[in-house]
């Protein structure tokens, strides 16, 4: 599983499988990249929600799901998303997780941001978004999880340990670092951290 998927800088994730290709948060992508069958954006955010980077690998096939408040985009076919609800394309079933923070108020609750956890080809991947360690991980069941470490706006280290210490995946994937804010060293303490699941610490692949 870990072969399928590419970290593209700070929270842009691609997942390449059975054919098809899934991105989440695509920012500042450099080199070309292939068509996007499917684009998850967590929040509108500029290093989360780039219009300029969503248009360079979309066509008017691309499915793009987010919450309403990146739904001014003109390519696409576009699905609103609610924490909760879910969507099933028939290749890939994807469900809206809350994404928010508990002491500080850069993605608060009301707002409706997302994570996601999506299922396909029979394996369950949960991409966090930018959220702390909330109480609706403790449900979550996947087997990789995909976690910000940077801090700050989201989780430290410790506590996307922590979280993946209560969701036991599979794999575990520190992201959400290396740009605007956190290091490498922060996905190296929260592999130090994690108790059971393997950490891959991934490099960007722009």
């Amino acid at each position: 599983m870990i072969e399928n998927i590419k970290w593209l800088g700070h929270a842009s994730i691609l997942i390449s499988i059975g054919g098809k290709n899934i991105y989440v948060d695509p920012w500042k992508l450099v080199k070309e990249q292939p068509k996007a069958d499917l684009i998850l954006i967590t929040h509108p955010h500029y290093d989360h929600f780039s219009p300029d980077d969503i248009n360079r690998i979309s066509t008017n096939d691309t499915v793009i799901v987010g919450p309403s408040d990146i739904m001014r985009l003109k390519i696409g076919i576009k699905k609103t998303l609610i924490p909760g609800e879910e969507i099933d394309l028939k290749w890939i079933k994807i469900k809206g997780i809350p994404a928010y923070n508990l002491n500080k108020q850069f993605h608060p609750k009301n707002n409706k941001w997302l994570g996601y956890l999506i299922e396909i080809e029979g394996k369950k991947i949960y991409i966090a978004g930018d959220t702390d360690f909330i109480p609706e991980m403790k449900e979550i069941k996947a087997d990789v999880v995909i976690l910000p470490v940077g801090g700050t706006y989201t989780m430290t280290s410790e506590e996307a340990a922590n979280a993946v210490n209560t969701i036991k995946p599979q794999i575990a994937i520190p992201y959400h670092y290396g740009d605007i804010v956190g290091s490498e060293k922060d996905a190296k303490l929260f592999s130090s951290f994690v108790l059971n699941a393997k950490v891959e610490i991934l490099k960007v692949e722009k």
